[in-house]
């Protein structure tokens, strides 16, 4: 291979790096930054200083661009994990701000509490760039209020004592997992379960609260058939007891 085409190859290779960082859904003003900027410049000084015989000088350029390219690409990433972020604490913030509109400070203590802990949590994080840890504490807020509502809450169909006085049998508080090859029994799939959340998306909730118990931590996907999984209350519902099979809930 001469060292003519050995230099084409990496202008093209280098080309290919730069045409990458430009592709996707990436906001102009994110993708337009000055690494990408340069990058185009550095490609075109490598392909003129090519053209003209400067072979030396079209190999420097073009492993520019390349370095430019990736930081570029670099600079997307974050910026894009930041908007994220941004975006997800906002939504916490909004669901925040309802639940303080209908009262649930009072109404749902314990989510309330719960999501602002949170809320305050993922700021924290953000402030620190742990972004996917931020991410997560957010999303705690809008599991931990997904279930409130005007009027509901404390007071709502039950009395003083927490017995409920409107008729319905109280839910589950703990539940023992069963086999996989018999019952599916996951995170998921319990969490999807009528007696629990009827929500699959709540698979986080169950795993917040049994993480100490989990044979990894770490690993919300091993569950051992045996373990007494806690059932968090949400929505303000009434929990207690083991799920038992032959109720009906």
């Amino acid at each position: 291979m001469n060292r003519g085409f050995k230099i084409l190859v990496i202008l093209l290779l280098g080309s290919r790096i730069i045409a990458a960082a430009a592709e996707g859904d990436v906001p102009l003003s994110i993708r337009n930054n000055r690494f990408y900027t340069e990058s185009l410049r550095q490609a075109n000084l490598a392909r003129l200083s090519f053209e003209d015989g400067d072979y030396d000088a079209s190999t420097r350029y073009s492993e520019e661009a390349m370095r430019y390219a990736m930081l570029s690409d670099e600079y997307v990433n974050l910026r894009l994990k930041m908007w994220e972020t941004d975006l997800a604490i906002n939504a916490a913030s909004k669901r925040l701000d309802y639940a303080v509109s209908i009262g649930a400070r009072s109404r749902y203590p314990t989510e309330f509490m719960v999501a602002q802990t949170a809320y305050n949590e993922a700021r924290a994080l953000r402030t620190a760039e742990r972004w996917d840890d931020a991410i997560d504490a957010a999303n705690r807020v809008l599991a931990a209020l997904a279930f409130i509502e005007p009027g509901g809450g404390i007071g709502a169909g039950s009395g003083t004592d927490g017995t409920d006085t409107a008729g319905a049998g109280h839910l589950p508080a703990q539940y023992i997992v069963r086999t996989w090859e018999d019952y599916k029994d996951c995170l998921w799939n319990i969490a999807s379960r009528s007696w629990a959340y009827n929500n699959p998306n709540f698979w986080k909730v169950l795993y917040d609260a049994n993480m100490s118990k989990m044979p990894e931590t770490d690993n919300p996907d091993l569950i051992h058939p045996g373990m007494v999984l806690d059932i968090p209350s949400v929505r303000g519902e009434i929990r207690q007891g083991v799920w038992d099979s032959g109720r009906t809930y």
